[in-house]
């Protein structure tokens, strides 16, 4: 069957010259397991590419960008498919799909996991916590880890351990023109800077080699629910206790609306709450003085902080955040004086939808000590991360809910130097990409993209257009 392309007609020849080229595997519209294989995390893009391309391993992401190239395809990459602004497929064009890539080897003696990269963080987690290891990952456990690496990724080992990138030794990247290059500190270490919060534009990530730390298997860990009628004095209290807090607590602020948990009384169901959320990294016995002022910002309406398994923090909300929900995230780097307070909590009290939210991810510790040109991520002087939420079951009241989230974050961002997180951002508009990174950074990132992808084929992501496309 041939295919209709944004460009042209792709006919069964050709498409049955790049199968038989494969280990893995090729969908086409049609096939039974399309429909599957075409959806994303995110419910708010709904997209029908010409191909699907299952990489088998590298050897097949190879094939596919010589193929999108030979062909003029527009060409998406998919690790965990939880790309907010829809990067993780499109119409016409063709999806690398990475997600059947998900090989690990830990060395537990140089603390070092090598990981294919249609691994999730659960995957991960999985593998190094076997040998009481980690490295920084999502909250949500469903997250892919590449994409969430290559734009810097924010978890709960943040302030103890740095950023993801932060700890990204190598990585394997198949370019544009087809090579397979290794990019570290002595091997192509330019590419090397840019991978870490540049996000997806320089070639496609097959594998990342972490530097992994002791971690559990127990942490001290957990949430706090608050009423809404004590958010001031919570928010505030948060704010003041986190300014002295030891590297090994990393705290979450989330303004929220309280769903029908059975742990939380039945009149608090779709009521607005505060929920504080936190990890002690280090020993649980010795965390039990760090935490414990979290239980006395006010009167808790539910206690869940105690000793659980790493991997139980790792994946505490995940039923929260189950795929085929409309999804719209924007962010703030901020200083939560008391005037951001105020716009927070004004903001709070205006949320359309149940689960849109705003959250404050407390920052500072080991994330805040690497130099500022060390990486592409170079956004380390704020103290908080307000990443605000617009999210819905399905299409109804979305758009509202978006246009709610974009002036909150207007509003917010006030609060600080008006720069924005590349992984929180669901607009692919190019100043919102520059709000992402400093003009020096951004100068820098052009030209590795120009010595890369010149030609821009790595495109759907926070786009850094070479200078042929300016």
């Amino acid at each position: 069957m041939s295919i209709d392309t944004a460009r042209g007609v792709l006919g069964d020849a050709t498409i049955a010259e790049l199968e038989a080229g494969l280990r893995g595997s090729v969908v086409r519209p049609g096939d039974a397991e399309y429909d599957r294989a075409r959806a994303v995390w995110n419910g708010a893009h709904d997209k029908h590419p010409a191909m699907i391309v299952r990489c088998a391993g590298t050897a097949d992401v190879i094939r596919a960008v010589e193929f999108a190239r030979s062909q003029d395809l527009l060409v998406a990459v998919r690790g965990g498919a939880h790309s907010i602004a829809g990067f993780s497929t499109c119409d016409d064009g063709i999806v690398i799909d990475l997600s059947p890539m998900k090989g690990a080897v830990v060395d537990p003696v140089r603390r070092r996991v090598v990981a294919q990269a249609g691994m999730t963080w659960g995957d991960l987690d999985h593998e190094t916590q076997a040998f009481g290891l980690a490295v920084t990952g999502g909250l949500v456990s469903t997250t892919g880890i590449s994409g969430f690496t290559l734009g810097g990724g924010v978890g709960w080992l943040l302030r103890r351990h740095g950023l993801a990138s932060d700890n990204l030794t190598a990585a394997e990247v198949v370019t544009a023109d087809g090579r397979v290059v290794r990019a570290d500190p002595h091997q192509h270490s330019d590419l090397f800077w840019a991978l870490r919060g540049g996000g997806g534009n320089f070639g496609v990530v097959t594998s990342l080699e972490y530097r992994l730390h002791p971690v559990g298997p127990q942490v001290l860990a957990g949430l706090i629910v608050y009423p809404l009628a004590e958010a001031r004095e919570v928010v505030t209290g948060w704010r003041d206790l986190i300014a002295g807090a030891p590297d090994d607590l990393t705290t979450l602020v989330n303004l929220t609306t309280a769903p029908p948990l059975p742990f939380l009384p039945e009149e608090v169901h779709g009521t607005r709450v505060v929920v504080v959320l936190g990890m002690y990294a280090g020993d649980p016995a010795a965390g039990e003085p760090v935490v414990g002022p979290l239980r006395t910002l006010g009167t808790p309406i539910a206690d869940l902080m105690g000793p659980m398994p790493y991997t139980a923090m790792q994946s505490l909300i995940d039923p929260l955040w189950e795929a085929g929900a409309h999804n719209y995230f924007t962010s703030a780097f901020i200083e939560p004086s008391d005037a951001a307070v105020d716009a927070l909590l004004r903001q709070h009290l205006a949320t359309p939808t149940p689960s849109s939210e705003l959250h404050m991810h407390q920052l500072g510790g080991a994330f805040a000590r690497v130099p500022a040109d060390a990486t592409a991520f170079s956004q380390r002087e704020a103290s908080v991360l307000c990443n605000v939420v617009a999210r819905s079951p399905d299409a109804t009241g979305f758009d509202t809910a978006v246009t709610w989230a974009r002036g909150a974050r207007e509003e917010i961002a006030r609060h600080g130097r008006g720069t924005m997180y590349v992984n929180f951002t669901g607009d692919s508009a190019e100043d919102r990409v520059r709000a992402s990174y400093p003009d020096a950074v951004h100068t820098r990132l052009v030209r590795v993209k120009d010595a890369y992808d010149p030609t821009n084929l790595f495109h759907l992501n926070q786009n850094i257009r070479p200078s042929s496309a300016a």
